[in-house]
């Protein structure tokens, strides 16, 4: 099996690598590329595995970043997290930079063009479509796709809310957004193709059910009768977390529970925290049953998770770059309610617990992803 690649999650086909002799010629091969750039992109990219796979369908996935030199995959990974985690203002002045200079995406674009003989020997042969859940991915393989290099379609999910210059490529056939907002975003930036599909997330992120809360909070030693706030600042813990589970915990009508993801730091400080402190959380369908309001500030896949369980949902504090621009695009739409003061926290939270069934979100007309990918690829090869 090529470096990098992996198949998908149990119950998935696994693919046997471009020239193993043992491949059936009648099963249709899907190559996903990822990057493990926090936990959001690999996610959606084993969620699409796990609907796709089956006895006509061979799913691998694949990190962009092999098809980099190793110290660069380092060197862009950590970078990110430590402007992040230290430096926000340096990450939202980066996003907003590259957000209104073409001149530095067709520069960026163009320094890629070294790894594609790199990425083409990680393609198998007999890959009928390709699909990306990473924004670097598209500028690489859409102008692969546009030049004759890679000669099936591309697909990209796009996992924010919002549209960076930086998902849109040249060569890309279809994009797949998850909301009617995000479509026109991206067809405003001159994508063609763009289809509205369903969050790629599991289907265990159900509609809430009462009569299971008090299992859930059992499960995590939550308190049964107190009003629950989760706060979530995705795998790597980041954003000013400590402030705004204080900021929580001040308004007095709810009880912070804190998920730090991987981030034991974050977990190290908030030790002596009197609300409830968690690390990495396995079974996030199950917590976010046992919450009333979940407090995020990111728009990624948490933010997806609870609005999918049908959470009353809050932005705030905001990561920089994506984080704010997402939060805009998630409060225009009436998905979530963004907080921007502290003073704003207690009655929105109040009112939030209170309310019978929480926000009330618009509909949105979407298809299956699995379903559209099925279609495009049995209409490449008529």
């Amino acid at each position: 099996m090529p470096d990098g690649i992996r198949p998908g999650p149990p119950g998935a086909a696994v693919g046997a690598g471009r020239d193993d002799p043992g491949d059936d010629p009648g099963r249709m091969r899907i190559l996903v590329v990822s990057a493990d750039i926090g936990a959001g992109h690999d996610a959606a990219a084993a969620e699409l595995a796990a609907r796709l796979g089956g006895d006509e369908v061979v799913v691998e996935q694949l990190n962009f970043f092999t098809a980099l030199p190793r110290p660069l995959h380092l060197l862009v990974r950590e970078g990110y997290r430590t402007m992040l985690q230290r430096f926000p203002w340096s990450y939202d002045a980066l996003f907003r930079f590259t957000d209104r200079s073409s001149l530095t995406l067709r520069a960026f674009r163009a320094a890629l063009r070294a790894a594609a003989p790199r990425m083409l020997s990680r393609i198998p042969a007999d890959t009928r479509l390709v699909v990306t859940t990473h924004p670097f991915a598209n500028q690489l393989l859409g102008p692969m796709r546009g030049v004759g290099q890679l000669t099936v379609p591309v697909l990209s999910y796009v996992t924010d809310f919002v549209i960076h210059p930086v998902w849109i490529s040249p060569g890309v056939d279809t994009y797949c957004v998850i909301h009617d907002a995000t479509q026109q975003q991206a067809m405003a930036r001159g994508a063609r193709d763009v289809r509205v599909v369903d969050p790629l997330i599991s289907a265990e992120f159900a509609s809430l059910s009462t009569a299971c809360r008090r299992t859930a909070r059992a499960r995590f030693g939550l308190p049964a009768q107190d009003r629950l706030a989760l706060i979530v600042a995705g795998s790597w813990g980041v954003g000013d977390v400590t402030r705004t589970a204080r900021d929580v915990l001040a308004t007095g009508c709810v009880t912070p529970v804190v998920a730090c993801g991987r981030n034991d730091d974050l977990r190290h400080r908030l030790r002596t925290f009197p609300g409830h402190i968690m690390g990495w959380v396995d079974d996030m369908p199950t917590l976010m049953r046992a919450v009333d309001v979940v407090v995020e500030n990111a728009g990624g896949l948490t933010c997806q998770q609870s609005l999918a369980c049908g959470l009353p949902t809050v932005t705030y504090r905001p990561i920089s770059g994506h984080g704010r621009a997402n939060a805009r695009v998630l409060a225009d739409a009436g998905l979530t309610t963004y907080v921007t003061t502290a003073a704003q926290l207690q009655p929105v939270l109040s009112a939030l617990t209170l309310a019978e069934g929480g926000l009330t979100t618009p509909a949105v007309t979407a298809t299956d992803m699995a379903a559209l990918i099925s279609d495009v690829v049995r209409t490449d090869h008529r």
